[in-house]
């Protein structure tokens, strides 16, 4: 069921252009099964109230932790031949192509659920004291399609319409958004989640999970734990209504 989701006070809100509708979907992390009917929600919502131009934004963090990063992957890559879908990083893409380049971090990848990423690619779980990190990084790339690499390196840090900013963390108060940081983008935490400033867009985000799609006066978080709850938010955005699933 799609319900309101309102700021908590008036204030001025945000707009998109005319004709525009966004959707929006932040850290599905390997959730393939609550993806796809999300995505029909999508193309039921689409053909029902044909808005002008459908944007789709993909907020990051879709590998790790849950149980499907392949088929999330395969998903995600044939939504993006669509042409009207925006991909954003989130912070465990990034983390992932460190660990590609530095197998020294690969415990630590591990360790925020790297292990069901290799599983989905039909790799065992790590045994380290008997493998070495650089020959089990070394199987997961040969494993992975060509086409899914590629769309792990081109993968963007924000993405802006009208009067709304989307990013996978949030943004750093104080900075313009011009100027932000990939680090604060893909990580912060505490300095965005309880700052009560205008950061000159409003700005969605996930990163942080919550029980329920958080709308503020300032952001909105739409990150609501989906490979732990088996919930999976989606924002839809136009003009100035927010309405999530």
């Amino acid at each position: 069921m799609i319900s309101f989701a309102r700021p908590r006070r008036p204030i001025h809100k945000p707009h998109l252009p005319d004709g525009i509708r966004i959707y929006a979907i932040s850290d599905i992390h390997g959730c393939a099964h609550l993806l796809q009917p999300m995505l029909r929600v999508i193309d039921a919502d689409v053909a029902r109230s044909r808005p002008h131009y459908a944007i789709e934004v993909f907020m990051g963090d879709y590998i790790d932790r849950g149980p499907d990063t392949r088929a999330t992957l395969d998903i995600l890559v044939e939504r993006s031949r669509r042409g009207n879908a925006v991909f954003l990083k989130g912070n465990h893409e990034a983390f992932l192509v460190r660990v590609f380049e530095d197998p020294s971090l690969f415990e630590d990848w591990i360790a925020v659920g790297g292990t069901q990423t290799l599983m989905s690619y039909g790799l065992a779980p790590p045994d380290l004291k008997r493998e070495e990190p650089t020959s089990i990084l070394r199987d997961l790339i040969r494993a992975m399609p060509t086409e899914h690499l590629e769309f792990l390196d081109n993968l963007r840090l924000s993405f802006t319409c009208g009067d709304f900013f989307f990013v996978h963390a949030g943004v750093r108060p104080g900075v313009a958004l011009s100027e932000q940081q990939e680090n604060d983008l893909l990580w912060i935490r505490e300095e965005f989640l309880e700052s009560k400033k205008h950061f000159g867009k409003y700005i969605v985000h996930g990163h942080t999970p919550v029980r329920r799609a958080d709308v503020r006066n300032n952001r909105a978080n739409i990150d609501t734990g989906a490979y732990a709850t088996g919930n999976l938010t989606l924002m839809s955005i136009q003009g100035s209504r927010m309405l999530a699933v």
